[in-house]
């Protein structure tokens, strides 16, 4: 259940607890794209063995957040936007996950190609060109058999976007589409690039 700080609605039974103020970064959960990486990281949580997790494009820290709260470990997040940073922590502070989180400010075209750390499940919610132009960057923090959740896109360039992906050696797994948008999941079938 998503909610902002103020309000005083209680979750059901068994219903996992966001409490979330967007500020001006990206992030309510009730966007499309979010909503659909929401559900990814449901379906692929951890169970009998712990799952790391990073998120490309944090807006508010929602995915993050939800990631920690669903027993993701390590979890890291970054943004570009010093705003997204601020509005971040602050909701990471409210849900009670500060120090179960790292979040920070970085420029994905600046990282690094080559990635030590590799996670389990990599969303990343962004536009369309960052998304096709960082391929390498993207995938080179993704572990070997991991899933990789991609949203952000619009509707008539997520072809384009599928197709990049599928040819480095990822296989789609699920897609959803609402309105204008549409996201992808992908699993890692290649072997890992040293």
């Amino acid at each position: 259940m998503l909610k902002p700080s103020w309000s005083r609605r209680k979750p059901r039974p068994g219903q996992l607890e966001l409490v979330l103020d967007p500020g001006l970064s990206f992030g309510t959960g009730h966007h499309a794209t979010t909503g659909f990486c929401l559900r990814q990281l449901v379906k692929h949580r951890p169970r009998s063995e712990p799952r790391s997790l990073l998120d490309i494009g944090m807006g508010s820290g929602i995915l993050a957040i939800a990631g920690a709260k669903l027993g993701y470990a390590p979890v890291e997040a970054f943004d570009f936007d010093p705003e997204s940073l601020r509005v971040a922590r602050a909701n990471a502070v409210i849900n009670g996950v500060a120090e179960s989180v790292r979040l920070r400010r970085q420029d994905l075209g600046r990282l690094p190609l080559a990635c030590r750390q590799r996670y389990d499940l990599v969303c990343a919610n962004l536009e369309f060109d960052l998304l096709v132009r960082e391929t390498r960057r993207i995938l080179n923090r993704l572990k070997r058999g991991g899933v990789l959740v991609l949203a952000g896109i619009l509707d008539r360039q997520f072809a384009a976007v599928r197709s990049t992906y599928e040819k480095s050696g990822l296989v789609m797994m699920a897609s959803r589409g609402q309105g204008e948008w549409r996201s992808g999941a992908f699993r890692s079938v290649r072997p890992e690039r040293r």
